[in-house]
């Protein structure tokens, strides 16, 4: 399955995910998190719904949908957002050229069941990859903003349906998830 040319569709579904150019990395100080968030709000909220993300040091995922009603191609809303975030950067950390490999990457989400294991890989990969010690907890995830009752542009509530309210989203979050049922959906970053 191709995953830089796949169309982003009105109404489907995606695993969004991109690193740093050659492995660099994409987030230097907390500052850098909050400000690729805001971005994503202010580039993607007419083009996409956001349900999961989570932002490493050197790579990011995301799931979303596209809307249904789209003011621009959603390839374009990506292209300015990760564009706009990466021209910040270069000035902020006196760098140049490309930030991000390209094209970025995504992935066609075709059933309910995958949607909910992608929720949750999402959310582990800081786990994964050896950035944190319970993925809980970390910060740049959207783990503890989904749980929260804090204003949020995620899909929140949706999100929790999918586990049957928060309890069985903490309970799906705590039991060892079996990845070999999902293994040619693991990004290796």
């Amino acid at each position: 399955m191709s995953t830089t040319k796949t169309p982003l569709l009105p109404g489907h579904w995606y695993h969004i995910y991109n690193r740093g150019i050659n492995g660099e990395r994409l987030f230097f100080e907390e500052e850098n998190y909050a400000y690729f968030l805001k971005l994503m709000v202010r580039y993607l909220v007419n083009s996409v719904e956001v349900y999961a993300y989570c932002l490493l040091s050197n790579h990011f995922h995301l799931l979303v949908r596209v809307l249904e009603e789209l003011d621009k191609p959603p390839h374009l809303a990506f292209s300015h957002f990760f564009n706009s975030y990466a021209q910040s950067f270069n000035k902020r950390y006196n760098r140049t050229g490309s930030l991000f490999e390209r094209p970025f990457h995504r992935k066609l989400i075709e059933s309910e069941r995958y949607r909910a294991q992608l929720v949750y890989y999402i959310h582990w990969n800081p786990l994964h990859h050896g950035f944190h010690e319970d993925f809980r907890d970390y910060l740049y995830s959207s783990y503890q903003s989904i749980l929260s009752t804090s204003p949020t542009h995620l899909k929140r509530n949706e999100v929790l349906d999918w586990f049957g309210g928060k309890e069985g989203f903490v309970e799906y979050h705590q039991k060892e998830l079996d990845f070999e049922e999902i293994k040619e959906y693991i990004v290796e970053k």
